[in-house]
């Protein structure tokens, strides 16, 4: 196995730990809601240009709808005798999940564009 290229179990791991999907060493957090613009460890660009994170964005917010979905569909038992209990747990869950999800939503977005096309090394 050549090192620029992890096994999908590896790459899996380090998507659901926030590290470096080229090398697994480093995080790709850099503070809270602020992604590196490049692996401190292997030199990975995270960041290339502009409109790179709209992919991110996208994984964001089909999770949170998809999350969303799941909750009302768990919900239907008791959403007659509770409906503005339900009503008020959606809203929770669609303002909470996305600013939870976040980081790995850049996380999984990362991890696919390596996986598809290589991500560049400075």
């Amino acid at each position: 196995m050549r090192s620029n290229h992890p096994s999908f179990a590896n790459l899996l791991r380090w998507c659901l730990l926030l590290r470096c999907p080229v090398c697994g060493n480093a995080s790709i957090v850099k503070a809270p809601f602020r992604i590196k613009d490049r692996c401190s460890s292997c030199g990975a660009i995270f960041q290339r240009e502009q409109g790179f994170f709209v992919g991110a964005i996208l994984i964001n917010v089909v999770t949170t709808e998809l999350v969303i979905l799941l909750a009302y569909m768990a919900s239907l038992p008791v959403i007659n005798a509770h409906y503005q209990f339900v009503l008020a747990m959606l809203f929770v869950i669609a303002v909470s999940f996305p600013v939870a999800f976040y980081h790995h939503s850049w996380s999984i977005w990362l991890s696919f564009d390596h996986l598809v096309e290589g991500l560049p090394k400075s």
